[in-house]
C-alpha cells in the first residue's frame, strides 16, 4: 500500500502526454462507478437560478461538472501547455496579427440525443453567452468576439475586436461549451441542474433542496473527441464539510477525496503508512485574496487599503493555518506563472506598523479605521474561518484597525451579496480559467470585472491588457503584465495572500489519480478507473 505519490509540478509550457485520437477506448476494470468526494457546492437560489448554464456559471465548482458532460473546441492538456483541439480537429490563428481564429470540427460529432454537432451550434452557442451577458462576469472571457462566421458544417471563424493571443486558451473553457440549441434558449439562461451537449459523459443530477449533492456522469455513447475516458460511470459527491467528506472515505462510501481537505487531513494522511490510501500532491495555480469595494466608505480612500496591505503577515498567517500547504503571494499573479512580478514585496516589504501609521497619517485619516470582513463558510474549506480570525488578529493588533469578528456566509448568499457591493472587504479565491497570467489580471482589471468592482484602472484597460495580448509569445508580454501588478499593489483594489498547492486521496486500486486534476484545479474523471482487484 503506498502512503503518498509525489508527482512533479505540471510546468506550463511543458509538451503533454498525446492524447487519444478519439473517445472511444474501453473503460477502466470492474463495473462500478468511481466515487469522487467534493466540498465544492453547486447551488440554485432565486439570484442564481442556472449555477450549471456556461452562460452563468463561474466558479470551480460548477465549471467541474461542466467539462465532464459538455465539450469545447479545445482543451486544456492534462500535464500543461497549450490548448489541444477537442471537439476541434484543427484550430488556428490565419492571419498574422492574432485577430482571425479559425477551428474545424471533427467528423461525426453528436451531440446526447443523436443530433449532429454543427458549426452554426458553436455560433449559437458562443453568441447566446455575450447576449444573454449574465452579471457572473463569465462573458468577459468572450467579449474579445466581435463576429462569428461559419463556413459550411464544420469551420467556425472567430474574428476578433483586437489581438489576443490568450484566445485559444478562452475557447477551452466552459464558457465556450457547444450547447444544444433545442434545449438551451437564445435570449435566456436554462434553470434548474440539466445538462445536454457532447462531452465524454451524460449527466444526472440528485438535488436536494436546491443543491447538487451528487453528479453521476455516464459514459456517453455518441462522444467523439480527443479525451480517453477511462471508466463507464463516476460520481461527485457534495458534502457539506471536509469531516464528513473523510467519514465517507473512511466508511468506504467515496474512492477519492478532492477539493477541498483541510490542512490536518492532509498532514495525517501524509504521516500514516499502510493505510490502504494514498495522498497525490500537485502543483496548484488557485490563490486567495482580500477583495475590497473601492466606493465603500471604509476603504474608499486607497491609503486605508495600502495600510491593510503594509500590516497584514502572510507567512504568519500561513503558518498558523495552513502550514506547508501554501506560500506567501506577493501578487495576483502565481510564482510559477511567466509574467510573475513580487510587486506587493516591492511596494510594500515587510509587515509594518509603523509604516501603515504613516501611510495612513500622511492621508489624514484617523485610526483606529473600522473594517468589516466577510468570507465564505462552504466553498474554500473549512480552514477559511481560522484565515480570517487571524487576519482580524493582524490588523486589531497593529492599533490601526477596528475589527469585528469576521462574518461568514454560505457561497450562495455570499457570492451574489458580493457582486452587489454589500460587503467592504471579503476573501475570494481565484481558480485560473487557464495557465496564463492574463487570467489573474485582466477579470480583476476589465471594466466589467469578475469581483463586480467599481475599481477601474484606465491604463490597464486600454493600454496594457490590449499590448499584452498581442503577444503570442507570452514572455514578450512580461513588461506589460508587470505593469498591471505594479498598479494593482499601488491601488491595491484586491490584496493577494498566498498559493497553494493542490491534493486528492486515493483508495489503492484507483488509477488515474496523477490526472485527476489539471494545473488549474480542474477536476478530469475521465482519467479515473479501478484497478485490477479494486473494489
Amino acid at each position: 500500500m503506498n502512503r503518498k505519490t509525489l508527482v512533479l509540478p505540471a510546468v506550463i509550457g511543458l509538451v503533454a502526454p498525446l492524447m487519444a485520437a478519439c473517445g472511444g477506448s474501453d473503460g477502466g476494470s470492474g463495473d462500478a462507478p468511481v466515487k469522487v468526494g467534493t466540498t465544492d457546492q453547486v447551488a440554485s437560489s432565486a439570484e442564481a437560478p442556472a449555477p450549471l448554464d456556461p452562460a452563468y456559471a463561474y466558479d470551480v465548482g460548477s465549471w467541474n461538472v461542466l467539462r465532464q458532460s459538455l465539450q469545447t473546441l479545445l482543451v486544456q492538456p492534462r500535464g500543461g501547455g497549450d490548448p489541444q483541439p477537442e471537439a476541434a480537429e484543427d484550430c488556428r490563428f490565419t492571419d498574422t496579427g492574432n485577430e482571425r481564429y479559425s477551428c474545424t470540427l471533427r467528423k461525426g460529432l453528436k451531440f446526447t440525443d443523436g443530433d449532429a454537432v454543427t458549426a452554426e451550434d458553436v455560433k449559437y452557442s458562443v453568441e447566446r453567452v455575450l447576449r444573454i451577458d449574465s452579471d457572473s462576469g463569465v462573458a468577459g472571457l468572450l467579449n474579445g468576439v466581435d463576429a462569428v462566421e461559419t463556413r459550411g458544417e464544420r469551420e467556425v471563424v472567430f474574428h476578433l475586436k483586437a489581438a489576443d493571443a490568450t484566445f485559444p486558451y478562452k475557447l477551452s473553457t466552459p464558457v465556450a461549451s457547444i450547447v444544444d440549441p433545442d434545449e438551451y434558449p437564445a435570449s435566456e439562461l436554462r434553470e434548474g441542474f440539466a445538462v445536454d451537449g457532447s462531452g465524454p459523459y451524460t449527466l444526472e443530477s440528485d438535488v436536494e433542496d436546491g443543491v447538487l449533492v451528487k453528479a453521476v456522469f455516464t459514459r456517453n455513447p455518441h462522444y467523439r473527441g480527443s479525451l480517453e475516458v477511462a471508466n463507464e460511470q463516476a460520481e461527485l459527491v457534495s458534502f457539506a464539510d471536509a469531516e464528513a467528506m473523510s467519514a465517507a472515505m473512511t466508511d468506504g462510501e467515496i474512492d477519492v477525496m478532492s477539493r477541498t481537505m483541510t490542512p490536518e487531513q492532509v498532514t495525517k494522511l501524509d504521516a500514516t503508512k499502510d493505510d490502504g490510501i494514498e495522498l497525490v500532491e500537485m502543483s496548484g495555480l488557485d490563490i486567495r485574496y482580500l477583495a475590497f469595494d473601492t466606493d465603500a466608505p471604509a476603504v474608499q480612500n486607497k491609503a486605508v487599503r495600502q495600510a491593510v496591505a503594509q500590516v497584514v503577515d502572510r507567512s504568519e498567517l500561513i503558518a498558523r493555518v495552513y502550514g506547508a500547504q501554501a506560500e506567501p503571494l506577493y501578487s495576483l499573479v502565481p510564482a510559477t506563472l511567466t509574467g510573475h512580478s513580487n510587486s506587493f514585496f516591492n511596494k510594500y516589504g515587510e509587515p509594518s506598523t509603523t509604516k501603515a501609521a504613516k501611510i495612513l497619517a500622511d492621508a489624514g485619516i484617523s485610526t483606529p479605521v473600522p473594517i468589516d470582513l466577510h468570507y465564505t463558510v462552504d466553498h474554500y474549506g473549512s480552514a477559511t474561518s481560522k484565515e480570517f480570525d487571524v487576519l482580524a488578529e493582524q490588523l486589531r493588533e497593529s492599533g490601526l484597525f477596528k475589527v469585528a469578528d469576521p462574518k461568514g456566509a454560505k457561497w450562495k448568499e455570499f457570492r451574489p451579496a458580493s457582486m452587489k457591493g454589500r460587503y467592504e472587504v471579503w476573501g475570494m479565491g481565484w481558480f485560473p480559467d487557464f495557465p496564463d497570467a492574463d487570467n489573474y489580471l485582466a477579470p480583476f482589471l476589465e471594466k466589467k470585472n469578475f469581483l463586480g468592482s467599481p475599481y477601474s484602472s484606465r491604463k490597464a484597460q486600454q493600454v496594457l491588457i490590449p499590448q499584452s495580448r498581442r503577444e503570442r509569445d507570452r514572455s514578450d508580454a512580461v513588461l506589460s503584465l508587470t505593469e498591471m501588478q505594479e498598479i494593482v499593489a499601488e491601488d491595491v483594489p484586491v490584496l493577494p495572500l498566498w498559493q497553494g498547492k493542490q491534493y486528492i486521496a486515493a483508495r489503492d486500486g484507483v488509477t488515474g489519480t496523477a490526472y485527476a486534476l489539471n494545473s488549474s484545479s480542474n477536476l478530469q474523471l475521465w482519467e479515473l478507473s479501478r484497478g485490477v482487484g479494486s473494489q
